[in-house]
């Protein structure tokens, strides 16, 4: 199946009352689990390719291994561009085969974050790819602290930028290791009175399972990403294998066994996300 837009999952998504993973890559490894996931449980997934992804592969070999992997899908892939900093990045991004791109301008002032947003929004949709902006600041675990999601502010946002989803910072927080206190659910209905854009929760991995499975099937919510939730499944997965023989040394075989966890942890991340 070929790659589509993110557009192309969230619409129905968001018409359906289900939520689509966007699901953090670090390597060929992971992403060929999280489709094999996909697969088994019919649902269409997102592939990310975060700064951490892009610091050690470049953005042509990642939209090749994207491609590759969504031609040989039986279920609908998205390659997104996430977090992505500059209008430059985004034309990589784009030039390199990638059906979506995040433009993270969150950190600017309001109007700037409208104007550069609109403007990467103009030439992704001219290409026929997908654009998700951030308006308020999703922060980090043991880092910069959020700034919540202004409803008003919201609205113009996505009023002014043409965004096709909308990350949103409701007590969501990236890189927690362990399901927090949850998500501010009278934030999001005063942000979904404001506008219908698809939403979109950062820092997923940190959402109890049991409020993202309730916000997936009942509100404007249709794409939660997550990552570090899975990156700890790898890192489990990968020291099991190597300590059942300290003297084995071949990758091959090692990060082979790492695929069947990777996919039973991916599927219950989506399970989570379907049609009730």
């Amino acid at each position: 199946m070929p790659l589509v837009s993110l557009t192309d999952v969230l619409e129905p998504a968001q018409r359906e009352g289900f939520a689509v993973a966007g699901l953090v890559c670090l390597g060929w490894e992971d992403m060929r689990a999280y489709v094999a996931a996909a697969e088994a449980e019919g649902v269409p997934v997102i592939l990310q390719a975060g700064p951490g992804c892009r610091a050690h592969t470049p953005l042509p070999v990642l939209g090749a291994m994207f491609r590759y992997l969504a031609k040989g899908a039986s279920v609908p892939v998205v390659a997104h561009l996430d977090h992505g900093y500059t209008i430059e990045e985004c034309r990589e991004a784009i030039a390199s085969g990638f059906t979506s791109v995040m433009f993270d301008g969150s950190k600017l002032p309001l109007d700037d974050n409208i104007k550069a947003t609109r403007e990467i929004v103009e030439m992704a949709h001219a290409a026929g790819v997908s654009c998700e902006g951030e308006i308020g600041f999703v922060g980090y675990s043991e880092g910069a602290a959020s700034q919540s999601t202004d409803p008003a502010e919201a609205q113009r946002f996505a009023r002014e930028t043409g965004v096709d989803a909308m990350a949103i910072s409701v007590g969501n927080v990236h890189l927690q290791t362990q399901a927090g206190d949850g998500l501010d659910e009278p934030a999001i209905r005063a942000i979904e009175a404001m506008t219908d854009v698809a939403l979109v929760i950062h820092g997923g991995s940190g959402v109890p399972k049991a409020q993202r499975r309730r916000l997936a099937q009942g509100s404007n919510i249709c794409k939660f990403n997550i990552g570090t939730e899975l990156r700890r499944a790898f890192g489990h997965a990968l020291r099991a294998s190597v300590a059942t023989d300290t003297d084995r040394f071949d990758r091959n075989a090692i990060l082979s066994d790492v695929h069947d966890p990777m996919v039973t942890a991916t599927r219950d991340v989506l399970a989570d996300f379907k049609p009730a």
